[in-house]
């Protein structure tokens, strides 16, 4: 490539070299690139605080454009309802237990049965343990733990009676006075007596 004489430049025969010193066409400027200039792309300001290059969401907000009010509380799980421990339908006041106490030592493990009915089947009565035998017209009620006596005290109802007594707490008590001839107690002037009361 030439000049004519104005000093324009008039294009070369073809495959002639460039002269040295000509930059070419889409050669990369050897000096350093300006910031702010077009060829480095970057903004000529500084990048202001909080702002992210890519156009992210601002501090605070999620991706998705809803705000974030902090972590969501996790349901509680209900709590267990408590119930009432049950309760024994047979209790016995110390009294009673002082003679339950009395008779385990002179006559071995005990047990009590309650056939209903008039006269002495309304009381309660005292065996040794096995000796009244019990079968599917009778009811264990409970198996009472009296302190001093080293296994439990069956007690037993015939079903018919636990029928009209089953809405009732029943309490083995003792009192003076001479029961029947067949419980245990009848020697000692003492009787077993049940009192009871609306459960």
């Amino acid at each position: 490539m030439g000049t004519d004489p104005s000093g324009a430049a008039v294009p070369g025969p073809p495959g002639a070299a460039a002269p040295p010193g000509a930059a070419r066409s889409g050669a990369v400027p050897s000096g350093p690139v300006r910031s702010g200039s077009p060829s480095g792309g970057a903004s000529s300001g500084p990048v202001r605080s909080g702002a992210a290059s890519s156009g992210a969401a601002s501090s605070g907000a999620a991706s998705s454009g809803t705000a974030s009010s902090g972590p969501v509380p996790l349901p509680r799980a209900a709590s267990p309802v408590s119930l009432p421990p049950a309760t024994d339908p047979v209790s016995l006041t110390p009294a009673a237990a002082d003679l339950i106490r009395a008779l385990r030592e002179q006559h071995g493990p005990l047990m009590f049965h309650q056939s209903g009915g008039c006269c002495d089947g309304s009381a309660p009565m005292c065996y040794p343990a096995g000796e009244f035998r019990t079968g599917g017209s009778d009811v264990l009620l409970a198996s009472l733990a009296v302190d001093g006596v080293p296994e439990p005290v069956e007690f037993w109802m015939s079903r018919s009676q636990w029928e009209l007594w089953k809405h009732t707490r029943l309490t083995i008590d003792v009192v003076p006075g001479r029961g029947s001839g067949f419980s245990l107690e009848a020697p000692e002037g003492v009787r077993f007596l049940i009192r009871s009361h609306l459960a």
